[in-house]
Protein backbone atom coordinates (compact mmCIF):
# COMPACT_ATOMS: atom_id res chain seq x y z
CA UNK A 1 0.00 0.00 0.00
CA UNK A 2 2.92 1.98 0.76
CA UNK A 3 4.52 1.60 -2.20
CA UNK A 4 1.12 2.25 -4.17
CA UNK A 5 0.85 5.91 -2.40
CA UNK A 6 4.86 7.04 -3.28
CA UNK A 7 3.70 6.01 -7.22
CA UNK A 8 0.85 8.36 -7.26
CA UNK A 9 2.42 10.62 -5.37
CA UNK A 10 4.96 11.38 -7.21
CA UNK A 11 2.81 12.18 -10.35
CA UNK A 12 1.58 14.66 -8.20
CA UNK A 13 4.99 16.47 -7.05
CA UNK A 14 7.04 15.15 -10.03
CA UNK A 15 7.15 17.29 -13.13
CA UNK A 16 8.55 15.35 -16.46
CA UNK A 17 11.60 17.71 -16.09
CA UNK A 18 12.50 16.44 -12.59
CA UNK A 19 12.12 12.83 -13.57
CA UNK A 20 14.19 13.67 -16.77
CA UNK A 21 17.01 15.61 -14.25
CA UNK A 22 16.56 12.20 -11.77
CA UNK A 23 17.04 10.03 -14.42
CA UNK A 24 13.67 8.22 -15.54
CA UNK A 25 10.32 8.99 -17.26
CA UNK A 26 6.49 8.45 -16.35
CA UNK A 27 4.37 7.00 -19.01
CA UNK A 28 1.76 8.41 -17.11
CA UNK A 29 2.83 12.27 -17.42
CA UNK A 30 2.21 11.63 -21.02
CA UNK A 31 -1.12 9.95 -20.53
CA UNK A 32 0.24 5.96 -21.48
CA UNK A 33 0.09 3.14 -19.08
CA UNK A 34 1.80 -0.20 -20.83
CA UNK A 35 -0.16 -3.43 -19.80
CA UNK A 36 1.44 -5.63 -17.20
CA UNK A 37 3.99 -2.70 -16.56
CA UNK A 38 4.91 -0.44 -13.74
CA UNK A 39 4.48 3.77 -15.19
CA UNK A 40 8.47 4.38 -14.21
CA UNK A 41 10.79 3.42 -16.73
CA UNK A 42 14.57 4.05 -14.95
CA UNK A 43 17.25 5.14 -16.88
CA UNK A 44 20.24 5.85 -14.09
CA UNK A 45 21.95 2.78 -15.34
CA UNK A 46 22.89 4.65 -18.70
CA UNK A 47 26.59 5.81 -17.28
CA UNK A 48 26.83 9.48 -18.97
CA UNK A 49 24.17 11.71 -17.85
CA UNK A 50 24.33 13.74 -21.72
CA UNK A 51 23.23 10.25 -23.38
CA UNK A 52 20.70 9.82 -20.67
CA UNK A 53 19.30 13.08 -21.06
CA UNK A 54 19.29 12.39 -25.45
CA UNK A 55 17.50 8.54 -24.38
CA UNK A 56 14.61 10.79 -22.22
CA UNK A 57 13.91 13.41 -25.12
CA UNK A 58 13.70 10.18 -27.50
CA UNK A 59 11.34 8.35 -25.06
CA UNK A 60 8.73 11.60 -24.54
CA UNK A 61 8.94 11.92 -28.08
CA UNK A 62 7.53 8.35 -28.39
CA UNK A 63 5.25 8.82 -25.96
CA UNK A 64 3.89 12.28 -27.22
CA UNK A 65 3.31 10.74 -30.75
CA UNK A 66 -0.02 10.25 -32.06
CA UNK A 67 1.09 6.69 -33.00
CA UNK A 68 2.43 5.63 -29.75
CA UNK A 69 3.71 2.16 -29.58
CA UNK A 70 1.15 -0.45 -27.26
CA UNK A 71 4.03 -2.05 -26.05
CA UNK A 72 6.59 -1.03 -23.88
CA UNK A 73 9.67 -2.24 -26.61
CA UNK A 74 9.57 1.50 -27.67
CA UNK A 75 11.23 2.06 -24.10
CA UNK A 76 13.46 -1.34 -23.42
CA UNK A 77 15.04 -1.20 -26.49
CA UNK A 78 16.57 2.06 -27.00
CA UNK A 79 17.83 2.03 -22.97
CA UNK A 80 19.28 -1.01 -23.76
CA UNK A 81 21.20 0.63 -26.72
CA UNK A 82 22.22 3.39 -24.50
CA UNK A 83 23.48 0.89 -21.58
CA UNK A 84 25.73 -0.70 -24.06
CA UNK A 85 26.93 2.10 -25.96
CA UNK A 86 27.48 3.86 -22.84
CA UNK A 87 29.11 0.80 -21.07
CA UNK A 88 31.34 1.07 -23.52
CA UNK A 89 32.35 4.30 -23.65
CA UNK A 90 32.95 4.49 -19.66
CA UNK A 91 35.81 1.91 -20.11
CA UNK A 92 37.51 3.19 -23.38
CA UNK A 93 36.50 6.50 -24.23
CA UNK A 94 38.52 9.86 -22.98
CA UNK A 95 36.74 10.73 -19.60
CA UNK A 96 34.68 7.72 -19.59
CA UNK A 97 32.67 9.40 -21.94
CA UNK A 98 30.94 12.08 -19.90
CA UNK A 99 32.44 14.26 -22.11
CA UNK A 100 30.59 14.48 -25.67
CA UNK A 101 32.87 16.84 -27.06
CA UNK A 102 35.73 14.40 -26.53
CA UNK A 103 34.13 11.68 -28.58
CA UNK A 104 34.86 11.06 -32.57
CA UNK A 105 34.33 9.17 -35.16
CA UNK A 106 37.14 6.56 -33.83
CA UNK A 107 35.34 5.87 -30.86
CA UNK A 108 31.96 4.85 -32.24
CA UNK A 109 33.77 2.68 -34.96
CA UNK A 110 35.57 0.62 -31.49
CA UNK A 111 32.34 0.01 -30.49
CA UNK A 112 30.54 -1.30 -33.67
CA UNK A 113 34.07 -3.25 -34.26
CA UNK A 114 34.01 -4.83 -30.59
CA UNK A 115 30.12 -5.84 -30.79
CA UNK A 116 30.17 -7.47 -34.22
CA UNK A 117 33.40 -9.45 -32.79
CA UNK A 118 31.75 -10.01 -29.73
CA UNK A 119 28.72 -11.48 -31.96
CA UNK A 120 30.84 -13.65 -33.94
CA UNK A 121 32.28 -15.28 -31.04
CA UNK A 122 29.34 -15.38 -28.61
CA UNK A 123 30.53 -13.51 -26.44
CA UNK A 124 28.87 -11.57 -23.25
CA UNK A 125 27.03 -8.35 -23.93
CA UNK A 126 28.87 -5.40 -21.95
CA UNK A 127 26.05 -4.63 -19.00
CA UNK A 128 22.91 -6.62 -20.27
CA UNK A 129 21.51 -9.77 -18.04
CA UNK A 130 20.80 -12.46 -19.25
CA UNK A 131 17.61 -14.66 -18.51
CA UNK A 132 19.70 -16.09 -14.99
CA UNK A 133 20.39 -12.79 -13.53
CA UNK A 134 24.30 -13.60 -12.35
CA UNK A 135 25.26 -13.90 -15.77
CA UNK A 136 24.84 -11.56 -18.69
CA UNK A 137 23.46 -12.13 -22.19
CA UNK A 138 25.46 -13.11 -25.14
CA UNK A 139 25.46 -10.95 -28.12
CA UNK A 140 23.75 -12.49 -31.09
CA UNK A 141 22.18 -11.17 -34.11
CA UNK A 142 18.74 -11.27 -33.06
CA UNK A 143 20.29 -8.93 -29.97
CA UNK A 144 22.37 -6.43 -32.24
CA UNK A 145 20.46 -5.36 -34.89
CA UNK A 146 17.63 -3.61 -32.76
CA UNK A 147 20.60 -1.85 -31.01
CA UNK A 148 21.75 -0.54 -33.62
CA UNK A 149 18.58 0.41 -35.26
CA UNK A 150 17.64 1.98 -31.91
CA UNK A 151 20.85 3.31 -30.92
CA UNK A 152 21.03 5.02 -34.44
CA UNK A 153 16.99 6.47 -33.41
CA UNK A 154 18.15 7.80 -30.57
CA UNK A 155 21.94 9.70 -31.74
CA UNK A 156 19.79 10.96 -35.07
CA UNK A 157 17.40 12.46 -33.21
CA UNK A 158 19.35 14.67 -31.38
CA UNK A 159 20.74 15.20 -34.41
CA UNK A 160 17.89 16.20 -36.15
CA UNK A 161 16.59 18.28 -33.06
CA UNK A 162 19.81 20.42 -32.76
CA UNK A 163 20.53 19.16 -29.40
CA UNK A 164 23.50 17.04 -30.21
CA UNK A 165 24.98 20.48 -31.89
CA UNK A 166 23.96 22.22 -28.23
CA UNK A 167 26.14 19.39 -26.55
CA UNK A 168 29.12 19.08 -28.90
CA UNK A 169 28.40 15.75 -29.89
CA UNK A 170 30.28 15.22 -33.36
CA UNK A 171 28.90 14.69 -35.99
CA UNK A 172 30.81 11.91 -37.49
CA UNK A 173 30.49 10.08 -34.09
CA UNK A 174 26.57 9.27 -34.75
CA UNK A 175 26.98 8.71 -38.44
CA UNK A 176 29.67 6.11 -37.58
CA UNK A 177 26.71 4.05 -35.64
CA UNK A 178 25.31 1.32 -38.68
CA UNK A 179 21.77 0.31 -39.16
CA UNK A 180 21.66 -2.93 -37.54
CA UNK A 181 18.97 -4.45 -40.63
CA UNK A 182 15.79 -5.97 -40.54
CA UNK A 183 14.82 -8.47 -38.20
CA UNK A 184 14.73 -12.01 -39.98
CA UNK A 185 11.28 -13.05 -39.14
CA UNK A 186 11.86 -16.53 -37.45
CA UNK A 187 9.15 -19.33 -38.64
CA UNK A 188 8.74 -21.99 -36.20
CA UNK A 189 8.31 -25.13 -37.41
CA UNK A 190 6.00 -27.85 -36.37
CA UNK A 191 6.59 -30.76 -33.59
CA UNK A 192 7.82 -33.68 -34.50
CA UNK A 193 5.37 -36.71 -34.27
CA UNK A 194 7.06 -38.41 -31.02
CA UNK A 195 7.72 -34.74 -29.61
CA UNK A 196 3.72 -34.38 -29.98
CA UNK A 197 2.74 -37.74 -28.87
CA UNK A 198 4.67 -36.76 -25.84
CA UNK A 199 3.65 -33.54 -25.13
CA UNK A 200 0.17 -34.85 -25.58
CA UNK A 201 1.03 -38.26 -23.91
CA UNK A 202 -1.36 -38.79 -20.47
CA UNK A 203 1.38 -39.16 -17.64
CA UNK A 204 3.37 -36.04 -18.90
CA UNK A 205 0.64 -33.53 -18.93
CA UNK A 206 0.09 -35.07 -15.22
CA UNK A 207 3.59 -34.41 -14.50
CA UNK A 208 2.93 -30.86 -16.07
CA UNK A 209 0.21 -30.39 -13.23
CA UNK A 210 1.96 -32.02 -10.56
CA UNK A 211 5.90 -30.69 -10.77
CA UNK A 212 5.12 -27.36 -12.30
CA UNK A 213 1.80 -25.92 -11.36
CA UNK A 214 1.45 -27.08 -7.33
CA UNK A 215 -1.04 -24.61 -6.86
CA UNK A 216 -3.26 -25.36 -9.77
CA UNK A 217 -3.25 -21.82 -10.90
CA UNK A 218 -4.30 -23.87 -14.88
CA UNK A 219 -1.05 -24.34 -16.42
CA UNK A 220 -2.57 -27.42 -17.74
CA UNK A 221 -5.58 -25.99 -19.28
CA UNK A 222 -3.73 -23.56 -20.69
CA UNK A 223 -1.30 -25.86 -22.75
CA UNK A 224 -4.50 -27.80 -23.92
CA UNK A 225 -6.60 -25.77 -25.20
CA UNK A 226 -3.39 -23.94 -26.93
CA UNK A 227 -3.12 -27.30 -28.63
CA UNK A 228 -6.77 -28.06 -29.54
CA UNK A 229 -7.62 -24.30 -30.91
CA UNK A 230 -4.60 -23.35 -32.19
CA UNK A 231 -4.61 -20.29 -30.62
CA UNK A 232 -1.63 -17.83 -29.18
CA UNK A 233 -0.22 -18.36 -25.58
CA UNK A 234 -1.22 -14.90 -25.01
CA UNK A 235 -4.83 -15.11 -26.27
CA UNK A 236 -5.16 -18.04 -23.84
CA UNK A 237 -3.77 -16.92 -20.85
CA UNK A 238 -5.31 -13.90 -21.29
CA UNK A 239 -8.94 -15.32 -21.71
CA UNK A 240 -11.73 -14.21 -19.82
CA UNK A 241 -14.08 -15.56 -17.44
CA UNK A 242 -16.84 -15.84 -19.61
CA UNK A 243 -14.94 -16.62 -22.41
CA UNK A 244 -17.25 -19.95 -23.64
CA UNK A 245 -20.67 -20.36 -24.28
CA UNK A 246 -22.83 -22.48 -26.47
CA UNK A 247 -24.83 -21.17 -29.92
CA UNK A 248 -27.34 -24.02 -31.01
CA UNK A 249 -25.41 -26.42 -28.92
CA UNK A 250 -22.35 -25.71 -30.31
CA UNK A 251 -19.17 -24.64 -28.06
CA UNK A 252 -17.74 -21.18 -28.67
CA UNK A 253 -14.47 -19.78 -27.52
CA UNK A 254 -14.25 -16.14 -27.64
CA UNK A 255 -11.01 -14.60 -27.29
CA UNK A 256 -8.96 -11.44 -28.32
CA UNK A 257 -7.52 -11.81 -31.73
CA UNK A 258 -6.23 -8.36 -32.40
CA UNK A 259 -4.07 -8.04 -29.14
CA UNK A 260 -5.99 -4.73 -28.49
CA UNK A 261 -8.28 -6.07 -25.63
CA UNK A 262 -11.13 -6.98 -28.06
CA UNK A 263 -12.51 -10.24 -27.25
CA UNK A 264 -14.58 -10.14 -30.05
CA UNK A 265 -13.88 -13.18 -31.90
CA UNK A 266 -15.17 -16.76 -31.74
CA UNK A 267 -14.30 -20.07 -32.71
CA UNK A 268 -15.42 -23.37 -32.17
CA UNK A 269 -14.03 -25.55 -29.80
CA UNK A 270 -14.29 -29.59 -28.91
CA UNK A 271 -16.31 -30.35 -26.38
CA UNK A 272 -13.52 -31.80 -23.74
CA UNK A 273 -11.55 -28.22 -24.28
CA UNK A 274 -14.97 -26.37 -23.47
CA UNK A 275 -15.65 -29.11 -20.27
CA UNK A 276 -12.16 -27.96 -18.73
CA UNK A 277 -12.33 -24.53 -19.53
CA UNK A 278 -16.02 -24.85 -17.49
CA UNK A 279 -14.29 -26.69 -14.50
CA UNK A 280 -11.58 -23.77 -14.82
CA UNK A 281 -14.94 -21.03 -14.68
CA UNK A 282 -16.18 -22.66 -11.21
CA UNK A 283 -12.42 -22.96 -9.75
CA UNK A 284 -11.75 -19.22 -10.32
CA UNK A 285 -15.26 -18.43 -9.18
CA UNK A 286 -15.04 -20.69 -5.61
CA UNK A 287 -11.16 -18.75 -5.10
CA UNK A 288 -12.88 -15.47 -5.51
CA UNK A 289 -15.68 -16.03 -3.19
CA UNK A 290 -12.93 -17.32 -0.72
CA UNK A 291 -10.89 -14.35 -0.99
CA UNK A 292 -14.08 -11.79 -0.40
CA UNK A 293 -15.45 -13.59 2.71
CA UNK A 294 -17.53 -15.95 0.77
CA UNK A 295 -19.54 -13.55 -0.95
CA UNK A 296 -20.03 -14.64 -4.81
CA UNK A 297 -18.83 -12.07 -7.65
CA UNK A 298 -21.38 -10.06 -9.22
CA UNK A 299 -22.32 -10.11 -12.86
CA UNK A 300 -20.16 -7.16 -13.18
CA UNK A 301 -17.42 -8.62 -11.53
CA UNK A 302 -17.82 -11.51 -13.58
CA UNK A 303 -17.29 -9.72 -17.07
CA UNK A 304 -13.75 -8.58 -16.16
CA UNK A 305 -12.49 -11.38 -14.58
CA UNK A 306 -9.88 -13.31 -15.60
CA UNK A 307 -9.82 -16.90 -16.25
CA UNK A 308 -6.53 -17.30 -14.96
CA UNK A 309 -5.96 -14.91 -12.61
CA UNK A 310 -2.42 -14.49 -10.83
CA UNK A 311 -2.30 -14.20 -7.04
CA UNK A 312 0.15 -11.19 -7.14
CA UNK A 313 -1.43 -7.63 -6.85
CA UNK A 314 -4.91 -8.89 -8.09
CA UNK A 315 -7.31 -8.46 -5.39
CA UNK A 316 -9.97 -8.13 -8.11
CA UNK A 317 -9.16 -11.14 -10.15
CA UNK A 318 -8.98 -9.03 -13.07
CA UNK A 319 -4.92 -9.46 -14.26
CA UNK A 320 -4.34 -12.81 -15.58
CA UNK A 321 -1.05 -14.78 -15.48
CA UNK A 322 1.49 -13.57 -17.12
CA UNK A 323 3.36 -14.95 -20.27
CA UNK A 324 6.43 -15.21 -18.40
CA UNK A 325 4.60 -17.50 -16.15
CA UNK A 326 3.22 -19.79 -18.63
CA UNK A 327 6.77 -20.12 -20.77
CA UNK A 328 9.32 -20.85 -17.45
CA UNK A 329 6.66 -23.81 -16.84
CA UNK A 330 6.28 -24.89 -20.12
CA UNK A 331 10.22 -24.93 -20.67
CA UNK A 332 10.81 -26.17 -17.93
CA UNK A 333 8.28 -29.33 -18.26
CA UNK A 334 9.79 -29.78 -22.42
CA UNK A 335 13.19 -30.02 -20.56
CA UNK A 336 12.60 -32.61 -17.67
CA UNK A 337 10.87 -34.84 -20.51
CA UNK A 338 14.17 -34.33 -22.47
CA UNK A 339 12.94 -33.56 -25.77
CA UNK A 340 15.23 -30.55 -26.95
CA UNK A 341 14.36 -26.92 -26.99
CA UNK A 342 10.77 -26.62 -28.02
CA UNK A 343 8.41 -23.40 -27.40
CA UNK A 344 4.68 -23.48 -27.29
CA UNK A 345 3.78 -21.46 -30.05
CA UNK A 346 4.53 -24.57 -32.30
CA UNK A 347 1.46 -26.46 -31.42
CA UNK A 348 -0.13 -23.01 -33.58
CA UNK A 349 2.18 -24.37 -36.74
CA UNK A 350 1.48 -28.19 -36.00
CA UNK A 351 -2.33 -27.51 -36.07
CA UNK A 352 -2.12 -25.62 -39.44
CA UNK A 353 -0.14 -28.19 -41.06
CA UNK A 354 -2.61 -30.85 -40.30
CA UNK A 355 -5.39 -28.24 -41.35
CA UNK A 356 -3.83 -27.94 -44.68
CA UNK A 357 -3.18 -31.72 -45.14
CA UNK A 358 -6.69 -32.53 -44.64
CA UNK A 359 -8.02 -29.92 -47.28
CA UNK A 360 -7.95 -26.78 -45.19
CA UNK A 361 -7.37 -23.57 -48.17
CA UNK A 362 -4.75 -20.96 -46.93
CA UNK A 363 -7.95 -18.56 -46.74
CA UNK A 364 -9.54 -21.04 -44.03
CA UNK A 365 -6.27 -21.12 -42.10
CA UNK A 366 -5.75 -17.46 -42.04
CA UNK A 367 -9.54 -17.22 -40.99
CA UNK A 368 -9.28 -19.26 -38.68
CA UNK A 369 -5.72 -18.79 -36.92
CA UNK A 370 -6.18 -15.15 -37.48
CA UNK A 371 -3.47 -13.55 -39.94
CA UNK A 372 -3.86 -10.53 -41.06
CA UNK A 373 -2.92 -11.37 -44.75
CA UNK A 374 -2.22 -15.44 -46.97
CA UNK A 375 1.09 -14.51 -46.81
CA UNK A 376 1.37 -15.06 -43.42
CA UNK A 377 -0.04 -18.68 -43.33
CA UNK A 378 2.21 -19.52 -46.74
CA UNK A 379 4.52 -20.53 -45.06
CA UNK A 380 2.54 -23.70 -43.54
CA UNK A 381 2.71 -25.41 -47.24
CA UNK A 382 6.69 -25.61 -47.07
CA UNK A 383 6.30 -28.11 -44.27
CA UNK A 384 3.39 -30.09 -45.72
CA UNK A 385 6.15 -32.28 -47.72
CA UNK A 386 3.01 -34.82 -48.74
CA UNK A 387 1.03 -31.96 -50.16
CA UNK A 388 4.64 -30.75 -52.06
CA UNK A 389 5.69 -34.19 -53.46
CA UNK A 390 2.14 -34.97 -54.77
CA UNK A 391 2.32 -31.68 -56.89
CA UNK A 392 5.78 -32.78 -58.33
CA UNK A 393 4.44 -36.48 -59.28
CA UNK A 394 1.68 -35.35 -60.56
CA UNK A 395 1.50 -36.56 -64.47
CA UNK A 396 -0.46 -34.31 -67.00
CA UNK A 397 -0.88 -35.72 -70.51
CA UNK A 398 -3.08 -33.81 -73.41
CA UNK A 399 -6.53 -34.82 -73.46
CA UNK A 400 -8.73 -36.29 -76.54
CA UNK A 401 -9.84 -33.08 -77.53
CA UNK A 402 -5.81 -31.68 -78.10
CA UNK A 403 -4.26 -32.22 -81.72
CA UNK A 404 -1.49 -35.11 -79.87
CA UNK A 405 -3.85 -36.56 -77.51
CA UNK A 406 -1.85 -38.51 -74.76
CA UNK A 407 1.30 -36.13 -75.12
CA UNK A 408 3.57 -35.89 -71.84
CA UNK A 409 2.57 -32.45 -70.56
CA UNK A 410 4.92 -32.29 -67.14
CA UNK A 411 6.46 -35.21 -65.97
CA UNK A 412 9.50 -36.36 -63.51
CA UNK A 413 11.68 -36.46 -66.40
CA UNK A 414 11.11 -32.31 -66.97
CA UNK A 415 10.70 -31.69 -63.18
CA UNK A 416 9.09 -28.42 -61.49
CA UNK A 417 11.80 -27.30 -58.65
CA UNK A 418 10.67 -26.68 -55.41
CA UNK A 419 9.41 -22.93 -55.51
CA UNK A 420 7.33 -24.09 -58.83
CA UNK A 421 6.07 -27.01 -56.85
CA UNK A 422 5.04 -24.39 -54.17
CA UNK A 423 3.52 -21.69 -56.11
CA UNK A 424 1.01 -24.45 -57.82
CA UNK A 425 0.14 -25.79 -54.20
CA UNK A 426 -0.36 -22.01 -53.25
CA UNK A 427 -2.58 -21.40 -56.41
CA UNK A 428 -3.91 -24.44 -57.47
CA UNK A 429 -7.21 -22.61 -58.87
CA UNK A 430 -5.72 -20.39 -60.47
CA UNK A 431 -4.08 -22.26 -62.81
CA UNK A 432 -7.07 -25.12 -63.34
CA UNK A 433 -10.56 -26.47 -62.22
CA UNK A 434 -11.48 -29.83 -61.70
CA UNK A 435 -13.99 -31.25 -63.97
CA UNK A 436 -14.80 -34.53 -65.09
CA UNK A 437 -12.33 -37.00 -65.42
CA UNK A 438 -9.32 -34.18 -64.89
CA UNK A 439 -8.72 -30.39 -65.67
CA UNK A 440 -9.75 -27.44 -67.56
CA UNK A 441 -6.87 -24.88 -68.06
CA UNK A 442 -9.44 -22.40 -70.20
CA UNK A 443 -8.41 -19.45 -67.96
CA UNK A 444 -11.86 -17.97 -68.32
CA UNK A 445 -13.60 -21.07 -66.81
CA UNK A 446 -11.32 -21.35 -64.32
CA UNK A 447 -11.93 -17.81 -63.53
CA UNK A 448 -15.41 -18.60 -63.27
CA UNK A 449 -17.08 -17.73 -66.81
CA UNK A 450 -19.27 -20.54 -68.52
CA UNK A 451 -17.76 -22.78 -71.05
CA UNK A 452 -18.17 -21.41 -74.55
CA UNK A 453 -18.10 -24.99 -75.70
CA UNK A 454 -20.93 -26.29 -73.92
CA UNK A 455 -18.76 -28.63 -71.46
CA UNK A 456 -17.35 -30.89 -74.12
CA UNK A 457 -13.81 -31.45 -72.51
CA UNK A 458 -13.39 -34.71 -74.07
CA UNK A 459 -13.42 -32.56 -77.62
CA UNK A 460 -11.56 -29.33 -76.00
CA UNK A 461 -7.59 -29.02 -76.61
CA UNK A 462 -8.00 -26.85 -73.17
CA UNK A 463 -8.63 -30.57 -71.34
CA UNK A 464 -6.15 -32.27 -69.38
CA UNK A 465 -5.90 -35.62 -67.73
CA UNK A 466 -3.52 -36.37 -64.70
CA UNK A 467 -2.45 -39.99 -62.98
CA UNK A 468 -5.11 -39.85 -60.38
CA UNK A 469 -7.45 -40.12 -63.36
CA UNK A 470 -6.77 -43.37 -64.74
CA UNK A 471 -9.38 -45.37 -63.12
CA UNK A 472 -12.07 -43.14 -64.48
CA UNK A 473 -10.73 -43.30 -67.94
CA UNK A 474 -10.15 -47.51 -67.92
CA UNK A 475 -13.82 -47.63 -66.88
CA UNK A 476 -14.91 -45.37 -69.74
CA UNK A 477 -12.59 -47.50 -72.12
CA UNK A 478 -14.59 -50.56 -70.95
CA UNK A 479 -18.03 -48.78 -71.17
CA UNK A 480 -16.89 -48.18 -74.67
CA UNK A 481 -15.89 -51.53 -75.51
CA UNK A 482 -18.88 -52.86 -74.36
CA UNK A 483 -21.17 -50.84 -76.18
CA UNK A 484 -19.38 -51.62 -79.76
CA UNK A 485 -19.71 -55.26 -78.73
CA UNK A 486 -23.33 -55.10 -78.71
CA UNK A 487 -23.43 -52.70 -81.47
CA UNK A 488 -26.27 -53.98 -84.50
CA UNK A 489 -23.40 -54.97 -87.28
CA UNK A 490 -19.66 -54.19 -87.88
CA UNK A 491 -20.02 -50.50 -89.36
CA UNK A 492 -21.65 -49.36 -86.31
CA UNK A 493 -19.19 -51.44 -83.91
CA UNK A 494 -16.44 -49.90 -86.42
CA UNK A 495 -17.79 -46.14 -86.16
CA UNK A 496 -17.89 -46.14 -82.19
CA UNK A 497 -14.00 -47.32 -82.23
CA UNK A 498 -13.48 -44.30 -84.40
CA UNK A 499 -14.93 -42.20 -82.36
CA UNK A 500 -13.32 -43.30 -79.36
CA UNK A 501 -9.78 -43.60 -81.01
CA UNK A 502 -8.77 -40.44 -79.30
CA UNK A 503 -9.17 -40.88 -76.00
CA UNK A 504 -8.07 -44.45 -76.08
CA UNK A 505 -4.56 -42.90 -77.63
CA UNK A 506 -4.73 -40.56 -74.14
CA UNK A 507 -5.46 -43.28 -72.10
CA UNK A 508 -2.78 -45.50 -73.40
CA UNK A 509 -0.66 -41.78 -73.41
CA UNK A 510 -1.29 -42.06 -69.49
CA UNK A 511 -0.76 -45.19 -68.65
CA UNK A 512 2.64 -45.44 -70.75
CA UNK A 513 3.90 -42.37 -68.74
CA UNK A 514 3.01 -43.65 -65.13
CA UNK A 515 4.17 -47.27 -66.06
CA UNK A 516 7.71 -45.81 -67.01
CA UNK A 517 7.81 -43.66 -63.87
CA UNK A 518 7.14 -46.37 -61.87
CA UNK A 519 3.45 -44.58 -60.76
CA UNK A 520 1.10 -46.88 -62.73
CA UNK A 521 0.17 -49.07 -60.02
CA UNK A 522 0.22 -46.32 -57.45
CA UNK A 523 -2.55 -44.72 -59.74
CA UNK A 524 -4.28 -48.05 -59.95
CA UNK A 525 -4.67 -47.96 -56.47
CA UNK A 526 -5.99 -44.64 -55.97
CA UNK A 527 -9.64 -43.34 -57.11
CA UNK A 528 -9.46 -39.83 -56.67
CA UNK A 529 -11.41 -38.14 -58.67
CA UNK A 530 -14.59 -37.78 -57.06
CA UNK A 531 -17.05 -34.74 -55.51
CA UNK A 532 -16.15 -35.49 -52.08
CA UNK A 533 -12.44 -34.46 -53.11
CA UNK A 534 -13.04 -31.14 -53.50
CA UNK A 535 -16.04 -30.34 -51.95
CA UNK A 536 -15.73 -32.54 -48.78
CA UNK A 537 -15.66 -29.58 -46.54
CA UNK A 538 -18.90 -28.56 -47.36
CA UNK A 539 -20.94 -32.26 -47.91
CA UNK A 540 -19.57 -32.32 -44.60
CA UNK A 541 -22.13 -29.70 -42.69
CA UNK A 542 -24.83 -32.44 -41.80
CA UNK A 543 -27.68 -31.26 -40.10
CA UNK A 544 -30.26 -32.93 -38.73
CA UNK A 545 -33.86 -32.32 -40.07
CA UNK A 546 -35.29 -31.93 -37.08
CA UNK A 547 -32.94 -28.90 -36.10
CA UNK A 548 -33.35 -27.63 -39.57
CA UNK A 549 -37.54 -27.42 -38.63
CA UNK A 550 -36.45 -25.93 -35.00
CA UNK A 551 -34.89 -23.08 -36.94
CA UNK A 552 -38.22 -21.61 -38.00
CA UNK A 553 -40.02 -19.38 -35.97
CA UNK A 554 -43.51 -19.32 -35.28
CA UNK A 555 -43.58 -15.84 -37.22
CA UNK A 556 -42.34 -17.22 -39.72
CA UNK A 557 -44.70 -20.01 -39.58
CA UNK A 558 -47.43 -17.96 -39.46
CA UNK A 559 -46.44 -16.28 -42.61
CA UNK A 560 -45.89 -19.25 -44.27
CA UNK A 561 -49.84 -20.55 -43.49
CA UNK A 562 -50.97 -16.47 -44.78
CA UNK A 563 -48.98 -17.09 -47.70
CA UNK A 564 -50.37 -20.63 -48.17
CA UNK A 565 -53.84 -19.77 -47.25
Amino acid sequence: MIQEIIKELRLVYYSPADTKSAGYIETEHFGVRFTSSSSRFDFTDVPQRWLRDLLWDHAAEQLRSPNCPRTRGCLDQPRKACLELGTFLERHAPEGGHDPRLLRTEHMERFVVEYRRRERLGLPTFALPGRVKEKPALVTAALRRPLFNNGRLVLRGALMSGEADRIGLDRGFIAALPPGGRMNTRTRSPFPDEVAKALSDEGNLQRLTADHDRNDAGLRDIWETIVATGRRAGEVTNLRLECIGRYNTLPMLWHDQTKVGNYDEAIRIPETIYERLAKRQRTTLARFADRHGGREATQQERAGLALFPTNTRNIAGCKSMSMSWFGDRFRSWVDSLDLGRYVAHQARHTLATRLLAHGASLSHIRKYLGHVSERMAEHYTKVAVSEIEDVLQHIWVAGPGAASPGELLSSTTTPMDRLQAEALALDLSRRSTPTEGGFCTFQPVVNGAACPWKLNCEGCDKFVMSGADLLYWQRKREQWRSIAERAPDDATADYLHQVFEPTARAINGLEKALAGLGLLDDALALDLRRPQDYFQRLWNLGFRASDLANTTTDDEDDDWEQESA
